[in-house]
């Protein structure tokens, strides 16, 4: 049986791999230096060219709508997204996300993996409280959800939660939707 002293050591490597990645990740696609995060892409609007910008890295499933919305729902809300179309089964079993919590996209937000449709003020709650976990998740694709919420869903909204994943693969309601 693990002593605690052993969990938390598990926990202490498991964070520095996914900041390693994270590293690895931003710096190579983003342009972005550590640990200043400084921004070396071309100058985009005021908004969110500021020093409070939160670097983002999607992975859609290729060709897909809704990911883009999420996409600029993320933008709308202050954070600079670097996207790929496709990749994203990929980066969520990298990233240590069970399939159970698939969704359309897979996202890198300091450290932390988001998959879904996940609110940004949620996003930014994960951010302010850096909780030990692998991040949060939205699983499928809930009408109403960012991103899931065009004209086309005439106003439908159904109840969603969004879901704290720990490291040993759990969940719990982060947040609900109703």
């Amino acid at each position: 049986m693990a002593r605690p002293g052993d969990r938390q050591q598990q926990w202490q490597q498991q964070q520095s791999q996914r900041r390693s990645l994270l590293r690895g990740l931003m710096g190579a696609s983003l342009g972005l230096s550590l640990p200043g995060l400084v921004l070396a892409q071309p100058a985009r609007p005021a908004a969110r060219a500021t020093s409070a910008a939160t670097p983002v890295e999607v992975w859609t499933a290729p060709g897909c709508g809704c990911c883009h919305d999420w996409i600029a729902h993320l933008q709308a809300n202050g954070f600079v997204v670097k996207s790929h179309d496709g990749g994203n089964d990929q980066m969520r079993a990298r990233l240590g996300l069970a399939q159970r919590y698939a969704s359309c996209h897979t996202a890198l937000i300091g450290g932390y993996a988001v998959e879904g449709h996940v609110p940004a003020r949620e996003i930014r709650r994960l951010l302010k409280d850096k909780p030990a976990a692998i991040g949060l998740a939205v699983p499928a694709m809930p009408i109403g959800s960012p991103g899931m919420d065009g004209p086309e869903y005439q106003g439908r909204k159904d109840p969603y939660d969004v879901l704290l994943v720990a490291d040993d693969g759990s969940a719990k309601v982060w947040q609900s939707y109703r």
